[in-house]
């Protein structure tokens, strides 16, 4: 693995530590909604061209160490990586609307 990726215009090496919550904090990442959430974030970090280097989910948050592209702003990435997400694990888990 190389420490810098490039392209036409640049080399660069962006990488994020993001952290974020179910709404009031609710646990409600258990099996098998973790596992789930997992398989989701890892498909749509291919997606967006992401490399996901670590993911850890907690009953209650999710830590996540992206890398992106410079293309790519940080609110992009959190907006893309929750929001689908959120929508498949709210069409899957009727228990996660309320």
């Amino acid at each position: 693995m190389d420490r810098y990726a490039k392209n036409a215009g640049a080399v660069f090496s962006l990488k994020y530590h993001l952290v974020w919550c179910p709404k009031y904090r609710r646990k409600v990442l258990t099996a098998p909604v973790d596992k789930r959430l997992k398989v989701l974030l890892n498909q749509k970090a291919q997606e967006m061209e992401l490399t996901l280097h670590l993911l850890e989910v907690m009953p209650d948050h999710v830590h996540a160490f992206v890398e992106g592209p410079p293309t790519l702003c940080v609110a992009e990435i959190v907006n893309g990586l929750k929001g689908f997400t959120s929508r498949v694990l709210r069409e899957e888990y009727p228990f996660l609307r309320s």
